[in-house]
């Protein structure tokens, strides 16, 4: 998947002359913690996060101070070393920069020109949908050998037991490097029969594995 297809397009913008006054009213108005500032030219140059507004956000305690923090520009205050993505990136190389940089929203960019935004919120309800999880269904994981038709076989299992793959990721295994870790998630509440096969198959199944469970 990549990312034009879960980018946010109607992107709310400001310049680097707007106010913090002006930031705080667009972000309690539209729900954001993000916004990019564009430069005269429709450029962007900047951006702040909910975070910086806080940090100069007017003390209660000191009402003196409100209203020349808050008629400050978001020059003084936007980040401007930023990191950008393409709208043809893969959302895992943009998951995997937002994580070891830390940040929290990520421009895109497209001919130089802003043409979305991507959010951790973003990527988290993209995790969700991906893996299905929002769906009536049970998540199954499976300790195997790496060897070629693995897949196909518990797939084989799966079906014969007429039910729906949602969704299928495959990972190494941390304690054994020549096993793999299969997760499934199905499209039934009640796996107890699938598990039941796929342990009388040889398979060793991580979870479920609570009271109830086939051992």
């Amino acid at each position: 998947m990549i990312v034009e297809e879960i980018m946010q397009k109607d992107v709310k913008t400001l310049s680097p002359r707007h106010t913090v006054q002006d930031a705080l009213k667009l972000m309690q108005k539209e729900q954001i913690r993000h916004i990019p500032l564009l430069d005269q030219n429709g450029k962007l140059c900047g951006v702040v996060t909910e975070r910086d507004i806080k940090e100069v956000a007017p003390n209660p305690f000191f009402p003196g101070e409100q209203l020349e923090k808050l008629s400050l520009p978001l020059e003084k205050i936007m980040k401007t070393d930023l990191l950008t993505g393409h709208p043809l990136d893969f959302i895992e190389d943009i998951a995997a920069l937002m994580n070891d940089n830390r940040i929290g929203c990520l421009p895109i960019l497209e001919n130089g020109q802003l043409a979305g935004i991507v959010t951790g919120t973003d990527l988290l309800q993209t995790f969700v949908d991906l893996t299905g999880a929002g769906h009536p269904s049970s998540q199954i994981e499976i300790r195997a050998r790496n060897r070629t038709g693995i897949l196909r076989d518990i797939t084989e299992i799966i079906y014969e037991h007429h039910l729906n793959i949602l969704s299928e990721l495959i990972y190494p295994d941390r304690k054994n490097e020549e096993n793999r870790v299969l997760v499934f998630r199905v499209s039934t509440m009640n796996p107890v029969s699938l598990i039941t096969h796929l342990k009388e198959a040889g398979y060793e199944v991580l979870w479920p594995n609570m009271p109830g469970m086939p051992r």
